[in-house]
């Protein structure tokens, strides 16, 4: 396939095997509680990329640990398709793509099923802080799928969510496991960090923003 109109990405996603799109997002979806069994087929932890986009993180990760499972979720399909399509084409196999809300992951996540959050580079909703995906509310979902110890990074150019974020953080008395307020000038060799960059993020370089990083455990 070379470039495709919305439509024809839409039409795509809904027959990639790859990506699993929700029917009914108010009721519990059939994969809840056996991703591992089921989906991946494998016993391996699995890490979530939420608002993925293009899921430059998931394929990233993807590569980097062979031994772990990824899930991009994202609600726009054009914009799995592109990460969707790559990992079909790479024969990336420890990647899945789900089309769903974020606010609806517990009908598709079960208790402790979850090891590890990313979210990069997502909407700051610079007026609407309870849609912000760092959000007490937010934060109750992760809890119901997170297993013990489970860790959740954020990568963001905007300093209010990154400033609200260990504000909730600090609130919820919740252990932080790395700090970064400068990524590029204070850590340029955290691999893991600079290695990956998505969309959003090569363009933030560009402009010359800056790039925040924090990691911690909600348990």
């Amino acid at each position: 396939m070379g470039k495709k109109n919305k439509l024809g990405r839409i039409e795509d996603v809904e027959r990639f095997p790859n990506v699993i799109q929700y029917v009914d997002f108010e009721k519990e979806h059939e994969l809840k509680g056996v991703w591992s069994t089921v989906e991946f087929a494998n016993a391996n932890p699995i890490t979530l990329e939420l608002a993925c986009g293009k899921g430059e993180y998931s394929l990233g990760l993807a590569k980097k640990y062979p031994n772990r499972n990824f899930v991009g979720i994202d609600i726009k399909g054009p914009r799995l398709w592109v990460g969707a399509k790559q990992a079909l084409d790479e024969n990336i196999g420890n990647v899945r793509f789900l089309r769903a809300f974020i606010d609806h992951l517990e009908n598709y996540f079960s208790t402790n099923e979850v090891e590890e959050i990313w979210i990069p580079f997502s909407d700051p909703y610079l007026k609407k802080a309870r849609k912000r995906l760092t959000s007490p509310k937010f934060l109750d979902i992760y809890k119901s799928i997170l297993k013990p110890g489970g860790v959740i990074h954020v990568k963001t150019d905007s300093k209010v969510l990154y400033e609200y974020s260990l504000k909730v953080i600090n609130k919820e008395n919740l252990k932080i496991i790395e700090k970064i307020d400068d990524v590029y000038h204070e850590a340029p060799e955290h691999e893991l960090l600079t290695s990956i960059q998505t969309y959003y993020e090569k363009m933030h370089l560009k402009e010359g923003k800056t790039i925040h990083y924090v990691s911690f455990r909600l348990n």
